[in-house]
């Protein structure tokens, strides 16, 4: 399972805020104030990683306002902290020596919303940061939007032609309606006091207080029925520093009938979503090396579980069985001694090539990893580890041992010279009842009598290895 350590960091328009996160667990934290000036933003973010910055931590994940082509890591555009024409990343990587993942604000909100908060186990969900602007992000089937590089500003929606102008060069965007600036302007207007907050409007019921709340979320809310209408979400979350606030007036302003629903949430993470979300997507980006130990004994069922498998991810399997028969056909016959030789050069020739596979190569090892001591599969373990591997799993297939017996028995004539013969099948059903799984991974139990739910084993490997 993937437990590694990043720190995430959220550059805002008003505060600087960085994380020590392991799991989607902040452990520690640090702000500071925020700048226009990108140097002044550099020095304060380095400062910042160097207050929670552990011997654990392996990568730093950012989210920056503006757009952001994530390929590159280059920003395009900025709102009162703008870093379009400086790199950024770099700058961060060259001081910290850990690699930098660079995203856009609202989309690493999102991102940490489906690790760990309302959206996770959803995977078509629109999110609106409601703070100094109006951020946004897309996600669509699972995988964030990004159009040509840079889609998801979803702050630049227009909802009205003869509106204010906006940064972004347009007029009427609802991001000059309804961001925690506009919300200021609004008061200003309305001659009430700029620390007036949206959460006592709420309560009040003067004309003031309504025109207020109606001039900063009635604009959202037609922002957010053409987002249903267009992207026919799971549902909308509304986050950001004053996203709660935004969400409770939208409770004034109930979408229309229509043919297009969805419901509006509040999101769970709060002001945390953007760092958590930063730092999952951090590691995420990371090389990984991953291995599928799909363990039973012999005639357990392990072989249908490793192709369901790898039928449905295109994982390669590295099989004992498929390495050691063709010299068990090609060599003299041999003994029973002779074919557990070559099963442990197999063994060793599977983790062999694990350790020369390129980075983000998963494998299913398909093999009863019970016929050697367990310290041999700790050995080899070992040094696959040394070689890049990152995550290891474990699928324990079993069956009653009768029914383990009778299948060993029934495939006599399919196996080459050198493997067992009908003697083996008492000690094999007493094997079947005393194995163990390895317990040295995250561990699913397959009941080989059953139906192979291939989406069952895919989800749980998505969730440990999320």
């Amino acid at each position: 399972m993937t437990m590694g350590t990043a720190i995430g960091i959220d550059i805002g328009g008003t505060r600087l805020r960085a994380a020590r996160i392991t799991g989607g667990v902040i452990e520690a934290r640090a702000s500071a104030e925020s700048a226009r000036n990108p140097a002044t933003v550099t020095a304060r973010v380095l400062d910042l990683v160097a207050k929670v910055r552990t011997a654990a931590v392996t990568a730093i994940g950012i989210g920056v306002p503006g757009q952001v082509h994530t390929t590159t890591r280059q920003v395009l555009s900025g709102g009162y902290v703008d870093l379009s024409g400086f790199d950024f990343a770099a700058a961060i990587e060259a001081a910290t020596a850990l690699p930098v993942t660079l995203e856009n604000d609202a989309t690493m909100a999102l991102l940490g919303e489906a690790a760990y908060g309302a959206a996770k186990g959803k995977h078509n969900v629109v999110m609106l940061t409601i703070g100094t602007g109006i951020g946004g992000a897309i996600l669509d089937q699972g995988q964030i939007l990004r159009g040509r590089g840079a889609a998801g500003q979803l702050g630049h929606i227009g909802i009205d032609p003869q509106g204010r102008p906006c940064v972004c060069g347009k007029i009427g965007c609802v991001e000059t309606t309804s961001s925690g600036t506009a919300f200021g302007v609004h008061l200003a207007e309305a001659g009430l006091p700029p620390d007036t907050r949206a959460e006592d409007l709420l309560k009040r019921s003067d004309p003031n207080a309504r025109a207020v709340i109606h001039a900063w979320a009635a604009p959202l809310r037609a922002a957010i029925d053409s987002l249903i209408a267009t992207l026919n979400p799971d549902y909308v979350l509304i986050g950001g520093g004053a996203g709660a606030a935004a969400h409770a007036a939208l409770a004034q302003f109930p979408a229309a009938p229509s043919w297009f629903k969805a419901p509006v949430l509040a999101a769970s993470l709060g002001d945390d979503a953007g760092v958590i979300g930063a730092a999952t997507t951090a590691l995420k980006n990371q090389p990984t090396k991953r291995a599928v130990f799909v363990n039973g004994v012999p005639a357990s069922g392990k072989s249908g579980v490793a192709r369901a498998l790898s039928d449905a991810t295109g994982w390669p399997i590295l099989a004992l069985d498929t390495i050691k028969n063709p010299f068990l056909t090609i060599l003299p016959p041999g003994d029973r001694l002779f074919n557990r030789t070559l099963g442990r050069a197999s063994y060793a020739a599977i983790f062999d090539l694990i350790a020369d596979a390129p980075d983000n190569t998963t494998v299913i090892i398909d093999a009863w990893f019970g016929f050697q001591p367990i310290e041999t599969l700790e050995d080899h373990i070992h040094r696959a580890r040394l070689a890049g591997l990152t995550d290891i799993a474990e699928i324990w297939c079993h069956a009653p041992p009768e029914t383990v017996g009778a299948r060993y028995a029934a495939r006599l004539g399919q196996r080459p010279a050198g493997h067992p013969g009908a003697e083996y099948v008492p000690e094999l059903i007493t094997l079947a009842q005393n194995a163990k799984p390895t317990g040295l991974a995250p561990r699913m139990d397959v009941d080989t009598t059953k139906a192979i739910s291939a989406q069952a084993l895919t989800e749980w490997l998505g969730m440990i290895w999320r």
